[in-house]
């Protein structure tokens, strides 16, 4: 697809209006987890204010796209796709140096001491640094007692819709020493109206202090978005589809929730037994009984901080992987329905949605098609314009050729990446999981045809290359039909075998060779072929190309060690090290000519 092609698809976009506001050309971009950054100024995890270098980076390196993970207040396993609210802000990202209060010599000291305790040279953010932000902003605020600005009054006022539950909800959960508001007194937990109007009262200050922290983070993110607009930069956000069941949201609004069901994902070639998110699906009709004020003023708030919107599982506004409370975890998604259960419903259902969405908002809505997707979530979102997301390991010829697809064969509107936060870095995907399939989804099969699992895996597979719960091939294995001899079963009974070896087997030698690369295909990832299928990402014909910043450090060869150490996020498990991997970078170094100038000519010579 050339260029022009999909600038005349974008003037013809249902979006015209937000196309107009962000100009209708090409762009690239890189995707930040703001916790993953550190600035000198920064204390113990990349703030607001980190944000503006941030912005200085894409400045110089030609990306106009700046894509942040939700910044939503999140809970104990600081997930920000299992946040306390569709709206507040976490205040572990305040500047503090910025906060109105923080001038005086306590405060200026008190924060020194927080910047000695929580230094630079971690490979993980230190959480801790949360609490410890918010006692110093307790001391903060209390100093400023009683001084209650006409704009903060305004800022209430104008958020009233959620700010006035979220407060209460933080305070109520604070007295409950954390626990989750179901297991709370009853008059809490059930609302009591009288008991709820009484606590407002009686702890006011302590509301006013949430409310508070709030208005900051407003003010120091729009100081930022001004900034990027400055420097051409488009700052996008992310709304999470789902919030977690322990949240604002649901204690306030319990009737928009089934409180009986979580949502997850089916299994797949990556997860064997499909997700389980914990996080409660929606009841959309009595989202909708009042006109949709709980989505309608999410993004309301949502614009005061970006430009573009990153819709998140968007499928899931079509139909959502819907599992019964009470089905035992280690089942993970095996025992989930779609809901609505009538596919012929999925259509409407996910249009209106989306329609509504596009209707209340001036943001450039993308959406995140990534997974099992339906013809209609296709339909709906090429009808609708909403650019999808074509990520490099997945774009291929799945039926036929079973091969990669070249850069101007992705679709015109979508976002086109190497990775997600959700996935391995590239380098990792190269050396650990390209030609390979999941190790518990082949057992699976195997149990499902009355097949001796480990015995086809001795025979079938190379254990020097298989790692990491993933199957790597091995080369003997090199057409169907011996596939087939081992496994002793028909071609018919095999059918889903056949498909995971097809798309699967050769992968690396194939893309080795689109890439246009020399020589003997390499097992590891180096800077020569990082920067090959970079610039081939670049190239593509989507209008937007958007990269996770590992795979933009891996460009500059600035990262050591093992690559599939370099994660944010597996999905489906809790752990430590779960969005929280720090960048082995400053901010400050990144600003230097070897972090800058060829990614700069990388993406000029792209058109971007």
């Amino acid at each position: 697809m050339t260029q022009q092609f999909a600038t005349e698809k974008i003037m013809n976009a249902n979006e015209s209006t937000a196309w107009k506001q962000i100009g209708r050309r090409k762009r690239a971009g890189i995707l930040v987890p703001l916790f993953s950054v550190y600035s000198q100024e920064s204390i113990g995890i990349g703030d607001i204010s980190d944000i503006k270098l941030l912005v200085d980076w894409c400045a110089k390196t030609g990306n106009s796209i700046l894509q942040l993970l939700p910044m939503n207040e999140v809970g104990s396993i600081f997930c920000p796709y299992d946040s306390m609210s569709s709206f507040a802000l976490d205040p572990m990202y305040l500047c503090l140096a910025q906060v109105s209060g923080a001038r005086s010599a306590a405060a200026k000291k008190s924060i020194a001491a927080l910047k000695e305790s929580f230094g630079p040279g971690r490979q993980y953010v230190d959480y801790r640094i949360k609490d410890e932000k918010l006692k110093l902003l307790w001391d903060i605020f209390s100093a400023g007692e009683g001084k209650i600005s006409d704009d903060f009054e305004k800022y209430i006022k104008a958020n009233r819709y959620w700010l006035e539950d979220f407060a209460l909800f933080k305070y109520l959960k604070t007295v409950h020493l954390g626990k989750a508001w179901w297991d709370w007194d009853a008059p809490y937990k059930d609302r009591d109206p009288a008991v709820l109007a009484e606590a407002a009262v009686l702890h006011s200050r302590e509301l006013l202090f949430q409310k508070w922290l709030q208005w900051q983070l407003y003010l120091q993110f729009q100081q930022v978005k001004v900034y990027a607009r400055n420097k051409d930069v488009l700052i996008k956000g992310d709304l999470p589809i789902l919030v977690s069941r322990d949240s604002a949201d649901v204690w306030s609004h319990p009737g928009y929730f089934k409180l009986d069901f979580v949502a997850g994902a089916p299994p797949d070639m990556y997860c064997a037994k499909g997700q389980r998110w914990g996080t409660p699906t929606y009841q959309w009709d009595a989202i909708f009984t009042d006109n949709g004020a709980y989505l309608r003023e999410k993004l309301v708030y949502a614009e005061n901080f970006y430009d573009i919107l990153r819709v998140d599982h968007v499928v899931g506004l079509l139909r959502i992987w819907s599992i019964p409370f009470n089905d035992p975890e280690e089942n993970k998604g095996l025992n989930g329905f779609f809901d609505p259960k009538e596919e012929e419903r999925w259509e409407d259902h996910g249009r209106s949605i989306l329609s509504f969405m596009l209707k209340n908002t001036s943001m450039l809505l993308c959406a995140e098609d990534l997974g099992t997707i339906p013809p209609a979530c296709v339909k709906v979102l090429k009808e609708l314009d909403i650019p999808g997301n074509d990520v490099q390991r997945w774009i291929k010829d799945w039926k036929i050729k079973h091969d990669f697809l070249p850069a101007a064969e992705y679709r015109p509107l979508a976002v086109s990446m190497l990775s997600t936060h959700d996935t391995t870095n590239w380098a990792a995907w190269w050396e650990y999981e390209a030609g390979t399939i999941d190790e518990g989804l082949f057992i699976r099969l195997c149990q499902g045809r009355g097949i001796d699992a480990q015995r086809m895996i001795a025979e079938l597979f190379d254990p020097k290359r298989s790692k990491h719960g993933r199957l790597r091939w091995s080369d003997t294995v090199d057409t169907t039909d011996k596939l087939v001899a081992v496994l002793g079963q028909s071609r018919d009974q095999l059918w889903q075998f056949i498909d995971l070896y097809e798309n699967s087997f050769g992968e690396k030698e194939k893309l080795w060779l689109l890439l246009g690369m020399k020589g003997r295909m390499r097992e590891k990832a180096d800077k020569a072929l990082i920067s090959a299928v970079m610039k081939e990402v670049l190239a593509t014909a989507s209008v937007f190309c958007i990269n996770v910043i590992t795979d933009v450090l891996y460009f500059f060869d600035a990262v050591e060690g093992d690559p599939y150490r370099q994660r944010l996020n597996t999905p489906g498990t809790v752990a430590p090290v779960n969005w929280s991997l720090l960048m082995p970078v400053s901010l400050e170094d990144m600003q230097q000519e070897k972090y800058t100038a060829a990614l700069r000519k990388a993406i000029d010579a792209s058109g971007r």
